[in-house]
């Protein structure tokens, strides 16, 4: 029970340390990196976009040349579009962490 009032009075006593941050962009060009981070986020989604169209003529053309591997091709597909789609999402978390 002491160790958690100790710990406790210690995060209180921490708090104020919280709102005593450096300012938002200490170095010089700062104010460049939410701009950055936008054209960056553009480049991967459209690379991204990219991708999936590709991978969607691919796959339509290969069920057209062969009809019946449609469902192993349709499956393939899908996991390919994820994984494409994951990397947008992936540099959109990066970022918000970057800008954030």
């Amino acid at each position: 029970m002491r160790r958690m009032l100790l710990l406790l009075a210690l995060l209180l006593l921490a708090s104020p340390m919280i709102f005593a941050q450096t300012p938002q962009y200490p170095t010089a060009g700062g104010h460049w990196v939410p701009i950055a981070a936008g054209i960056g986020m553009a480049i991967a989604s459209g690379l991204c976009g990219l991708g999936q169209g590709k991978a969607v003529a691919g796959a339509a053309e290969g069920i057209a040349r062969n009809p019946s591997a449609a469902g192993a091709i349709r499956a393939a597909l899908l996991l390919g579009l994820v994984l494409i789609e994951s990397l947008a999402l992936y540099t959109l978390v990066i970022i918000f962490v970057k800008v954030g």
